[in-house]
């Protein structure tokens, strides 16, 4: 790994205030881009679809390039890298099927989240509101959550996060589980947490085990997609509800994919990946 073209950089308390420091100079560049352009054009790009794919993708650049100008290029002389090589298709034959068995667990334990009553009722409903909001735009729609969220969110919590924490020599199970729920913390409502770590686990466990990025993107993806096919179609997240099957069959089809391509994929796959 000395000679790697990959930095080798740790991620600690002082990474995480940059990046959040990161996150909030792109938060204020982006409200005065948006001040300036309707003073100029007398136009609120609030309400434009664009802006929602714009401001994430400005929001997360910016807390990118903080890590890498104020923690990685300081503490090892190398710009901000990361392997993002292909592997070979067998590989994919694996991690697909595994993922998406994680993604049926997730449905079934979300399901049993209240969102009736007096906290997660009202709760939920602003969610709701929050998620209706976004944009009505479906190649925007895609664009963002299809291809922008994973490349920027695997870069963050997988490539930045669970790989620092790796290399200050942190425990990769515990690095994996700690990215995970800082993930599914920064989704801000309990419905989205529990897919976010749950599945955060398994993207992190690719990440891990093959040393390329691009997989866990692919993954990550793939999720979005089917998320976004769901709400297009049907108005909600529910493979249970679109195929009209009962919640637990698609629970038990979930454990039993997970279980047979994660044991596939971890004990029976002994291929060795690296980063060089």
């Amino acid at each position: 790994m000395e000679n790697s073209r990959y930095p080798k950089f740790t991620f600690t308390w002082l990474g995480g205030l940059v990046l959040v420091a990161g996150m909030m100079v792109g938060m204020m560049v982006i409200s005065f881009f948006s001040t300036f352009w309707k003073f100029i054009f007398r136009e609120n790009l609030q309400h434009k679809d664009w802006f929602l794919l714009f401001s994430n993708a400005v929001i997360f650049l910016t807390a990118i390039a903080f890590f890498d100008l104020l923690i990685v290029r300081p503490n090892t002389g190398k710009k901000l890298n990361f392997n993002f090589s292909p592997t070979n298709f067998y590989t994919y034959l694996l991690i697909f099927p595994m993922m998406f068995g994680m993604m049926l667990i997730a449905e079934f334990i979300t399901s049993q989240i209240p969102t009736t009553g007096p906290f997660f009722g009202k709760y939920y409903e602003f969610f709701t509101r929050l998620m209706e909001q976004l944009t009505d735009d479906p190649v925007v729609m895609i664009i963002t959550a299809v291809i922008c969220a994973p490349i920027f969110e695997e870069i963050v919590f997988r490539g930045i996060i669970q790989k620092g924490l790796i290399n200050k020599g942190v425990q990769p199970l515990n690095a994996i589980l700690a990215a995970s729920v800082i993930f599914g913390l920064v989704h801000g409502n309990p419905w989205q947490f529990v897919g976010a770590v749950l599945l955060g686990c398994v993207l992190g466990l690719v990440y891990y085990k093959t040393k390329s990025l691009l997989l866990p993107m692919l993954l990550h993806g793939f999720n979005n997609l089917c998320s976004t096919i769901l709400i297009a179609y049907t108005k909600n997240e529910s493979f249970a509800d679109a195929f009209k099957i009962p919640e637990w069959v698609m629970l038990a089809v979930g454990i039993m994919l997970f279980s047979v391509f994660y044991y596939l994929f971890t004990r029976k796959y002994k291929i060795h990946y690296s980063e060089i």
